[in-house]
């Protein structure tokens, strides 16, 4: 397409107009130029589309580290295709994912929403993953160049910008990433959004970039800095720095009309990418990116085959990222008659971090549940570490009011937690939306004094029955804007309600077009110390006992770096109680991050589950599934021995003192052991290495299935200590396989003097299980 002809056809102000997004999540379109309105929505585990509500499900995938958990880059491309299908669903051209920022420290915030602490591991993941997406016809953008601080001036060595930070990024623009979004945060005394070293010089240009570097939501600040410094557009829009700014700017002579012109070229070139540009075939897209087919209209099927069965792929997904760390025998399970499950995660499933990763699947499955469907379930709280109230059972219905009360729209929810934009849903005009009323209908089974709460920013009035019980405003929690929503600050009320009495609560909340809020519920209670004895005695009367421990959203969300790495509440406690009272106890770890296990040698099984997405447990635990996760990232035994643990801004800055030496290879230096190694992870069956042979760049390594069932193992090929390569194999019980790796030619080289330079001479090459278990060795010579 000539998009020289089309630029032509427009003026100044309709260029500029364009570089700013027309709302939350979109690009206004040009009907008279063909081009339609681009939408743009968040989706790392699932597409939240333009409402963002219960009203429209979305399939919610495992979480990034899970997807990283499998080191199988052919499952997370069919996750990419499938996610891509579910934007089209939406309506949505640009998908605001993956983030490839690299797991620095175990107190990273959103470390959930990240996939490793290996650049390499994250490129190859990273680049499946966007492969994956763009074969659906959406637009992956890879976020958040370079680094993902939120507000930070990191400082980094060139050395550790080109061998670590910038590796991934530079994966995923050979893949064929069609966008881009840069940080909030500054590299070496620039912010991202005005960094041209990096953006105009690094990423178009070395690299040959043609897609669209959009801003993280509101990180443009100036108008010509932004402008001269690589940034296609800023959102979110209309208002800010640019717009009439801008184009004051160019016509003063303070930018030149052809960096406008560059920026809408592309956006011209991603919008006919992803068919909202209308009158022509797409332009070819050069190898190694598959080659595109013109983009049918949204709703159709995905290019790439017909549609997918998003729960089916959900369910296959999780047993390949669920990780088991120990195993002394007792899984899977054998001939178990009762179960003892316990821990509040297993009643109520966390499946996904907070933040930007949260959608509204249509069903989900809990542990008790599909543990229930197995085997007599006898379950226990134990104790419950949320600091906040869990959602009000629906089914609820949110109503959006006008200044005159009169209904615009009404909402049916799933339970009592309200989200809303100007787009949602169908039928709300968000210059008239005024108010939004909850109501729902709650009937409790026990009598006595009951908490509720509400969790949001803002006037709230709640009624029970019709009496008013609170009516006053909630303000955030500090000055950060994302603590109103990540996680909100909560007010309870405490009233008695009656076993069996169908209790009407409503809220009602003033609003404008975007908004949350949840209305939260807990029954009385005994007390911690009578839950905790009443697990311990449920435990020691069952066969097994199954203890399901995760973190909160408090505890791990974006928003916010985590100050420690213990498991919230109690829950430490209660694992060292029922072990003791049942030696067959296993522990469910429900995290995206790393934490803390001072039990993991008292009890008989360890099990990361991450978070699972729509999956179920029960298949892993009875051996329907195995185990096939490998460790993404580093598992410390304790924080004080993390090699890497600063995050926290001194004057606004964060060194990154260590270099290149962060995760396993910054353990290594340390010479202190974590509690698991990068890649580790076992499965329901052993395997032997039995030979290796490297020859230039390409290694060839032989195993043998050594147990009784069929398996899967990832063979990890490391250089000189750092991961170079990976495969993922299948055997039957005796079976041998052999893998070819080939190595990357970064994998012989380092960054010096202003570029790469191949380190000659004699490599060791090594494979095994993880970064510290070499099996097998050979070496080659460059």
């Amino acid at each position: 397409m000539d998009f020289d002809a089309l630029l032509a056809r427009l003026d100044l102000g309709a260029k500029v107009r364009l570089l700013t997004g027309a709302g939350r999540g979109s690009l206004p379109p040009l009907p008279e130029i063909g081009l339609d309105r681009v939408v743009m929505s968040d989706g790392p585990i699932g597409v939240r589309g333009e409402q963002w509500s219960a009203v429209d499900p979305s399939i919610a995938l495992p979480s990034p580290t899970a997807l990283a958990a499998t080191w199988d880059v052919d499952l997370v491309r069919r996750a990419g295709r499938l996610l891509a299908q579910e934007a089209r669903r939406k309506g949505v051209h640009v998908l605001l994912a993956p983030a490839i920022n690299l797991h620095r420290s175990p107190l990273g915030g959103r470390h959930f929403a990240c996939f490793s602490e290996d650049a390499y591991l994250t490129g190859e993941i990273g680049a499946a993953y966007v492969e994956g997406v763009q074969e659906g016809g959406v637009a992956a953008t890879p976020k958040h160049f370079v680094t993902g601080h939120a507000t930070a001036d990191v400082r980094v060595s060139e050395k550790a910008l080109r061998e670590v930070y910038l590796r991934p990024f530079e994966r995923v623009v050979r893949a064929g990433a069609w966008g881009l979004m840069t940080a909030c945060d500054s590299v070496n005394g620039t912010t991202m959004t005005e960094h041209a070293e990096l953006v105009n010089g690094v990423l178009k240009g070395e690299w040959g970039f043609d897609g669209l570097v959009v801003s993280d939501w509101t990180a443009v600040r100036t108008t010509e800095a932004a402008a001269l410094g690589g940034t296609d557009v800023a959102m979110q829009g209309p208002h800010g720095p640019w717009g009439e700014r801008l184009e004051a700017a160019v016509r003063e002579g303070r930018v030149p009309e052809s960096v406008v012109d560059d920026r809408v070229r592309r956006i011209l070139r991603l919008a006919h990418r992803v068919g909202a540009l209308h009158g022509a075939e797409p332009p070819p897209v050069a190898e190694p990116p598959p080659v595109q087919e013109r983009p049918e209209a949204h709703g159709a099927e995905p290019r790439g085959g017909p549609a997918i069965d998003g729960v089916a792929l959900a369910r296959e997904v999780a047993p390949r990222a669920f990780t088991l760390l120990t195993n002394d025998g007792i899984l899977p399970f054998r001939e178990v008659g009762t179960v003892a499950l316990i821990g509040a995660a297993a009643a109520e499933a966390r499946i996904m971090g907070g933040g930007s990763a949260q959608v509204f699947p249509g069903r989900i499955v809990s542990p008790l549940q599909g543990l229930g469907e197995r085997a007599e379930v006898r379950y226990a709280l134990g104790t419950d570490p949320r600091t906040r109230l869990s959602p009000l059972p629906g089914p609820a219905t949110a109503a959006f009011l006008d200044a005159d009360g009169a209904v615009l729209s009404e909402q049916p929810l799933a339970t009592a937690e309200a989200r809303w934009t100007g787009q949602s849903p169908p039928g709300v005009d968000g210059e008239r939306l005024a108010a939004v009323r909850l109501r729902t209908t709650y009937t409790p089974d026990v009598s006595g004094e009951h908490q509720l709460s509400v969790a949001g920013v803002g006037a709230f009035a709640v009624t029970v029955d019709g009496e008013t019980v609170f009516d006053g405003s909630i303000g955030p929690d500090g000055d950060d804007p994302a603590r109103a929503f990540l996680p909100p600050p909560e007010r309870r009320i405490s009233l008695p309600m009656a076993a069996g009495h169908a209790h009407e609560v409503v809220v009602t909340h003033p609003a404008g077009a975007f908004g949350s809020f949840t209305v939260g519920h807990a029954n009385p209670g005994p007390g911690e110390d009578a839950l905790m004895a009443e697990a311990v005695r449920v435990a020691a009367e069952c066969d097994v006992a199954v203890v399901v421990a995760a973190t909160t959203p408090e505890a791990e969300s974006e928003g916010f770096d985590r100050a420690d790495l213990r498991l919230p509440g109690r829950q430490d406690e209660l694992v060292h109680a029922v072990a003791a009272a049942n030696p067959r106890t296993v522990v469910v770890v429900n995290a995206g991050s790393p934490v803390e296990l001072p039990w993991a040698e008292e009890v008989a099984a360890v099990l990361l589950t991450w978070f699972p997405g729509q999956a179920a447990l029960a298949e892993v635990l009875f051996g329907d599934a195995e185990p096939g996760g490998r460790l993404p990232t580093t598992w410390p035994r304790r924080l004080r021995d993390a090699p890497v643990v600063d995050v926290t801004p001194v004057d606004g800055v964060v060194a990154y003192e260590e270099g290149t030496s962060i995760g396993y290879r910054a353990w290594k230096r340390s010479g202190r052991a974590p509690a698991f190694w990068f890649g580790h992870g076992l499965g329901y069956t052993t395997w032997s290495y039995d030979s290796i042979a490297a020859e230039g760049t390409t290694v060839t390594v032989a195993v043998t299935n050594t147990g009784d069932r069929p398996g899967r193992e990832v063979v990890q090929v490391y250089v000189d200590g750092v991961l170079a390569g990976f495969d993922v194999v299948e055997a039957a019980p005796g079976e041998s396989v052999l893998t070819t790796v080939f190595l990357p030619e970064r994998a012989f080289q380092v960054w010096q003097e202003g570029g790469w330079r191949t380190v000659e001479g004699v490599h060791t090459v090594e494979a095994g299980r993880h970064a510290a278990d070499p099996r097998l060795s050979a070496t080659v010579k460059i």
